[in-house]
């Protein structure tokens, strides 16, 4: 089995103009969206053994956030900083692990969640999280199928 849990970092603080993209943190929406969405994503999911992060600050905080909540250390990837599609997969496959999150920014994600979700995920929200499951074969066989099944939660969900 291949799972990959795609999250989108949480909102952003665009406080300060002169902040570069990259440096930007949480605003207090994405502080308090973070934890929440990381409870809700252990609550329903087991086993996760890579956690790879952006290097972007409001990535690395996210990822920090769903690491502590669901014992998994980030590691941190400076390809992931508004990486494509491809690129995201890409770094969730090579690590050979079977259960891979990956904490990056938009389009990428949006993209590959469409990608596989076979067009049923259209948008990747703030902190939003896509998960994605392949009951069979290796990364090499689930490169760019749909996923046997999979979820989609985000922030708003979590608050009705």
């Amino acid at each position: 089995m291949i799972q990959l849990v795609l999250i989108r970092h949480g909102k952003s603080d665009w406080g300060d103009p002169g902040l570069a993209d990259h440096d930007r943190t949480l605003n207090d929406r994405g502080l308090r969206d973070a934890p929440r969405m990381a409870e809700r994503l252990a609550a329903s999911v087991v086993g996760i053994e890579r956690l790879l992060s952006s290097t972007a600050v409001r990535a690395r905080t996210t990822a920090q956030i769903f690491g502590d909540t669901l014992g998994v250390a980030p590691k941190l990837d400076p390809d992931l900083y508004l990486a494509p599609a491809a690129t995201l997969f890409e770094k969730a496959a090579v690590t050979g692990a079977a259960a891979v999150m990956v904490v990056a920014h938009d389009p990428g994600l949006s993209d590959l969640a469409a990608t596989l979700s076979g067009g049923g995920i259209d948008h990747m929200p703030t902190c939003a999280v896509a998960r994605f499951v392949w009951r069979s074969g290796s990364w090499d066989d689930v490169a760019g199928r749909v996923a046997d099944e999979w979820s989609f939660d985000t922030p708003r969900d979590a608050a009705e």
